[in-house]
């Protein structure tokens, strides 16, 4: 059996389900459902005799060691992360609280948990911490792709608290020997994404003819990553990966935000969709956010060469498949936007 935190999300839940389509084995999930987790993310699960939800947060040790002791899993992923850098910056103590003392709790509970396991199962046993490429800082037009050696350099809230949790759970694995494993991501793309990302706000604002906010000239860089992929990387590193390694995962994908935004128009238009004759005069470049990186890319070379991944989208091939998504899921858009999103939105970040 295995433990996946924050699966009811955007990469968990994407996650959870291409998982138990691969495997006969049980899966768990935890997770505190904030506005970016909802129930309705697993509706489309097949085998749900496999799939069991518990709520609740990765703070609470009290109830992470009564689960641990009782479920037993073989492996814990960890996805519960506060990930939405905008809102990093309006409320930053949120961030702080969840990645890294959060991170904190449940790594505490994991080690108290694996200790008492047999000498098998101890050895066998894996915490695969997932995080972002965000940790490294930014780079400019010239310099290389980040690896693992990359140093950390993070340029706001949310990636300060990621570069936190991913060093608290190295210490965890040189100090307590703890099993661990974690990758680093780039900017991930798909279906169930949650509206206040860039892909999914600007299909939503283009269905209902809003404006598009584009931060500064839109020229910032992206890797972007079909979340199917970065679903294989995991299990891959989960499977295969070297105890105390880290590995990145990217799309091999670089694009600038200003020529996303006109590649979803293009390919809303193409489907006939969208409120507007010409969509892109619905781009609006508004003033660029504080500490905003200037580009992202990963290099691959690691998990390609040692675990055999590749990715199998590319940009085009994956921005289809999510348009098309959203188009014919609308329905769950709109009980995103009226279920706890829009309370969680206003409670936390006037």
């Amino acid at each position: 059996m295995i433990l996946i935190t924050g699966s009811a999300g955007f990469i968990g839940s994407n996650f959870t389900k291409y998982f138990l389509s691969k495997s006969k084995e049980a899966i768990t999930s935890y997770d505190k459902l904030t506005y970016a987790g909802d129930l309705i993310n697993f509706s489309s699960i097949k085998e749900k005799d496999l799939h069991s939800f518990i709520e609740g947060d990765i703070s609470d040790e009290k109830k992470l060691n009564k689960i641990l002791s009782e479920l037993k899993p073989r492996a814990i992923i960890n996805f519960a992360a506060e990930t939405h850098v905008d809102k990093s910056i309006q409320a930053p103590e949120i961030f702080f609280k969840t990645n890294v003392m959060g991170t904190f709790s449940l790594l505490t509970s994991t080690v108290e948990y694996w200790r008492k396991l047999k000498k098998t199962e101890k050895e066998n046993f894996r915490f695969l911490h997932v995080s972002t490429d965000e940790v490294y800082g930014s780079l400019d037009k010239h310099q290389d792709a980040f690896t693992e050696e990359n140093s950390f350099k993070p340029n706001s809230p949310y990636s300060a608290s990621k570069a936190s949790s991913d060093h608290i759970v190295r210490s965890f694995n040189k100090t307590y020997g703890l099993p661990t494993l974690t990758s680093n991501c780039s900017n991930n793309y798909g279906p169930y994404q949650y509206p206040e990302k860039i892909i999914p706000l600007t299909i939503i604002n283009l269905l209902n003819g809003k404006k598009i906010p584009i931060y500064g000239d839109g020229k910032q860089i992206r890797d972007w990553l079909y979340v199917k992929d970065h679903c294989r990387a995991l299990l891959k590193i989960l499977d295969q990966g070297k105890v105390g390694e880290i590995y990145n995962v990217g799309g091999r994908n670089q694009i600038k935000n200003i020529d996303l935004v006109e590649l979803i128009c293009n390919l809303l238009e193409n489907f006939g969709a969208g409120k507007s004759n010409n969509l892109k005069n619905l781009i609006d470049h508004v003033k660029d956010r504080p500490g905003h990186d200037t580009r992202y890319e990963i290099n691959t070379s690691k998990i390609s060469n040692d675990l055999g991944w590749q990715p199998k989208e590319t940009f085009e091939t994956g921005m289809t498949k999510t348009v098309s998504w959203y188009l014919d899921n609308y329905e769950w858009i709109e009980k995103i936007l009226d279920s706890g999103y829009s309370k969680w939105i206003k409670k936390h970040y006037k």
